[in-house]
């Protein structure tokens, strides 16, 4: 099981920065789809205390909830970047 978990929607042009950079890094990450609809997204909301995606938590460094994709990429790259 991967440690970093993606919340993310198809079609959203912000998590398809966030899964580029992902996968640049080769790194492996869970998926959760969210629904469309921002008042059904329960699951994401008790993650990081709102609604938008992407979201990402990486238990491993103790990221609960981190919105935003320039930050989420950001992070990868710092955390991830210079051992890949």
């Amino acid at each position: 099981m991967a440690n970093l978990t993606l919340y993310e929607l198809d079609g959203c042009p912000y998590c398809a920065k966030v899964i580029d950079k992902l996968d640049e890094l080769g790194l492996e990450y869970d998926s959760v789809m969210v629904p469309s609809s921002h008042d059904k997204r329960d699951e994401v909301k008790e993650v990081s205390g709102q609604t938008g995606v992407p979201v990402l938590v990486d238990e491993e460094h103790g990221v609960e909830g981190m919105p935003e994709s320039d930050d989420i990429v950001e992070y990868l790259e710092e955390t991830y970047g210079s051992a890949a």
